[in-house]
C-alpha cells in the first residue's frame, strides 16, 4: 500500500499552491550523513552530476565539497532517480541536508509513490526525518518521512495550506 494517496495530498503537489519548487530538508545533519547521501546516490545507479558554479566536475567526498571557501561558486548534486525526476541537492552545509523537487515532474499517484519512495531512502538511510515545506517556508513542513512510523506521512491539512498559500498572494 502507498504511503500516501494522491486524492489526498493533490494539493501539496499543485506547483500554483506549493510553487514549483518545494523545499525539502533533513535537519541535524553532519558530514558524515552528507557523504552517506552521496554514497547513496552513487550506489543506487542513479543518474547524476555534480557541478561548482557552471562546471561539471567529478563529485568529490563531502568533506572536501563542505570545507570549500564561503565566495566559492555554488556546489550543486543533480539526481534523476527515475529518468524525468530531477532532485537538486545543495551542499551548503553540513548541519542540513536541503534538496528541492520539481512538483511538476510528480503529478498523480506515480509521482507521490516516487517522492515517497525516494524521502523513505534518504531518511532510513540517515535514521532521520526528512521534510518537505511549501517553497521557501522551513517553518511549515506538509509531509516528510518519519523513522518512527519507516513511511512518509502528512505533517499539514491539504486544505489548510491551500488557504494559507493563496492568502498570500496578490491576485
Amino acid at each position: 500500500m502507498p504511503d500516501l494517496l494522491w486524492d489526498d495530498v493533490k494539493d501539496f503537489f499543485d506547483p500554483d499552491l506549493m510553487g514549483a519548487l518545494p523545499d525539502v530538508c533533513v535537519e541535524g545533519a553532519s558530514v558524515e550523513d552528507w557523504q552517506s547521501v552521496f554514497d547513496l546516490v552513487r550506489s543506487c545507479g542513479w543518474v547524476w552530476e555534480y557541478w561548482e558554479g557552471d562546471v561539471l566536475v567529478p563529485l568529490p567526498s563531502a568533506e572536501a565539497v563542505l570545507s570549500r571557501p564561503a565566495d566559492a561558486d555554488t556546489a550543486m548534486l543533480r539526481v534523476w532517480p527515475v529518468a524525468g525526476v530531477l532532485v537538486n541537492f545543495w551542499p551548503m552545509s553540513s548541519g542540513e541536508i536541503d534538496f528541492d523537487v520539481d512538483l511538476r515532474e510528480l503529478q498523480g499517484q506515480e509521482g507521490v509513490d516516487i517522492l515517497c519512495g525516494f524521502l523513505g531512502l534518504i531518511g532510513r538511510r540517515l535514521g532521520k526525518p526528512v521534510r518537505m515545506t511549501t517553497g521557501g517556508d522551513w517553518g511549515n513542513p506538509v509531509l516528510g518521512f518519519e523513522p518512527a512510523a519507516d513511511r512518509v506521512v502528512l505533517l499539514a491539512d491539504p486544505r489548510g495550506v491551500q488557504l494559507s498559500v493563496a492568502a498570500g498572494r496578490d491576485w
